[in-house]
């Protein structure tokens, strides 16, 4: 990582979940849950570089070190309601080719499972995609259900999602919930 121009080559995702009567604590729970507590993340927006690789998260884990400064899109949603469903999550929308950039979303969301928060996130990366990209987008018409990608004026853009959601906890203690994309130098 030379300066800060540096441009990632991979990408991994992570997700994780804690609970502490101190809220600060159920966050690092959270992290320590999700693999990154060890490291010093740093929140940028959500721009996946050309060209920039998928990875599993252990592969990912295992290039970084504690206390390196990383870069992430990080979501992060909490409570201390008793049984407040919370939900965190990442949303990837990457074109198949290697030389356009694709979009990251964070959402965080009450009352939502698992599965719509992570619908909701792709639909909104590949909405933005489309946006930043000034092509007409319709959610309806451009799903292709067989191959799971988008169809965005002729481009093929795989999209994804990971996240995480709780019930807060019955006694009122803080729960907290992330999703991270953790950039690799």
């Amino acid at each position: 990582m030379e300066g800060y121009g540096f441009v990632p080559r991979e990408v991994f995702f992570t997700k994780g979940v804690g609970v502490h009567r101190e809220r600060l604590a159920s966050f690092e729970i959270a992290l320590r849950d999700a693999g990154i507590a060890q490291f010093n993340l740093v929140p940028i927006s959500s721009i996946i570089p050309p060209g920039c690789r998928v990875i599993g998260r252990e592969e990912g884990l295992s290039k970084l070190k504690p206390g390196q400064i990383i870069f992430v899109v990080l979501a992060k949603n909490e409570t201390n309601e008793p049984n407040r469903l919370i939900a965190a999550s990442i949303g990837m929308a990457k074109p198949l080719d290697d030389e356009s950039y694709g979009y990251l979303s964070e959402h965080h969301s009450f009352g939502q499972t698992e599965k719509k928060a992570g619908d909701y996130a792709e639909d909104l990366a590949a909405f933005m995609l489309a946006s930043t990209l000034g092509v007409p987008f319709d959610i309806d018409k451009s799903w292709d259900e067989q191959k799971e990608i988008w169809k965005i004026s002729g481009r093929r853009v795989k999209t994804m999602s990971i996240t995480q959601s709780a019930v807060g906890n019955k006694d009122g203690m803080w729960t907290t919930v992330v999703a991270a994309a953790v950039f690799i130098p």
